[in-house]
């Protein structure tokens, strides 16, 4: 980039642009983007990059990286976690926990575990798609399905349980076919190659079909987040009720401390993240509590239906009322 009137070109060695040219885009003009640097050493970087008046390339050569040895130069990993335990940890700056993320994926997860880790939509997601996936394979040698640990370790539930679920899933892998076929009496095939238009019908009966899959169906969650979403989604898994959810927390907090381990230092300490887990847990038992209280202890407030609302002294006044209501919304 040449110079501009715009701002001021930052001079570097020839010695140094060499360390600099692997992680930084651009060694000329103000917008350039890290690559090739770890998480932690990047999050770092932007920390002390708020509290210095150096530029950010300057604070790289100056505290994060070594003199070149074999063509190879090293980075500063070990000064980053130092800098992260006193910021993060001592001073209690939660900010420098947003400067690095990770790519995680949580595979075979059941549809309740996915809404957990999809919950508030704390990061970027990307999930095995029932519209256009068929499930009509058995890896394994059974259907894509989770048997909690709650219900399996009941011998009689567990086999109804997957006897249910088993049906749902033969069900679904019968019609596929022939629901294939019908479409394409439906909407022969146009212009498009016959790549396009297998994937279309495909697709087609796959989106009509999968009102058939249980709410215990496997699926392949993607993740981009940063350290503080994923702190924060840890504390509230490690407090879920379900132990599938608990258990993936655990794997997912060791996998990601192979990647950014001073983002994640809170989550399983017992006078932090511990605290954390044990009030959310407690705020949902309290809150269940109260609420049979109130309730009378029926299930008016999972909708249950009228009479038991009647029954649990909730009054209601219906001030209209239309026959064709259900088939106009349909």
């Amino acid at each position: 980039m040449t110079d501009s009137i715009w701002f001021v070109r930052e001079e570097f060695s020839s010695e140094e642009r060499a360390l600099l040219a692997p992680h930084f885009t651009d060694l000329d003009g103000p917008v350039f983007a890290l690559t090739n640097l770890p998480e932690v050493v990047k999050g770092a970087l932007f920390a002390r990059y708020s509290r210095s008046p150096k530029s950010l390339r300057r604070l790289f050569l100056d505290e994060f990286s070594e003199a070149a040895s074999g063509g190879v130069v090293d980075v500063g990993v070990g000064r980053a976690e130092q800098l992260y335990q006193r910021v993060f940890l001592e001073y209690g700056d939660d900010s420098v926990a947003q400067l690095g993320g990770v790519h995680l994926a949580c595979e075979q997860a059941s549809q309740p575990l996915a809404k957990v880790l999809e919950w508030g939509r704390l990061a970027a997601y990307l999930e095995q798609s029932t519209r256009y996936v068929p499930y009509d394979d058995r890896p394994g040698g059974r259907w894509r399905y989770v048997v909690p640990p709650e219900v399996a370790a009941h011998e009689e539930l567990a086999s109804r349980f997957s006897a249910v679920l088993d049906s749902a899933f033969s069900t679904y892998a019968t019609w596929l076919g022939p629901l294939q076929d019908l479409y394409r009496s439906w909407f022969p095939q146009g212009g498009d190659s016959d790549f396009v238009y297998r994937s279309s019908i495909r697709a087609k009966a796959c989106d009509t079909l999968r009102g058939l899959l249980p709410a215990a169906t496997r699926t392949n969650v993607g993740i981009f987040a940063t350290g503080q979403s994923y702190e924060q989604l840890l504390l509230r898994m490690r407090a879920n009720p379900l132990a599938e959810v608990r258990a993936y927390a655990g794997m997912m907090l060791t996998e990601l401390r192979k990647v950014i381990p001073a983002f994640l230092t809170r989550v399983d300490r017992p006078d932090r993240g511990g605290e954390w887990s044990a009030y959310l847990a407690s705020t949902r038992s309290a809150t269940e509590e109260v609420t049979a209280s109130l309730l009378g202890g029926s299930d008016a407030g999972a909708g249950a239906g009228i009479e038991a609302g009647v029954e649990a002294g909730v009054e209601v006044d219906l001030t209209d009322f239309d026959p064709d209501g259900e088939t106009k919304v349909v």
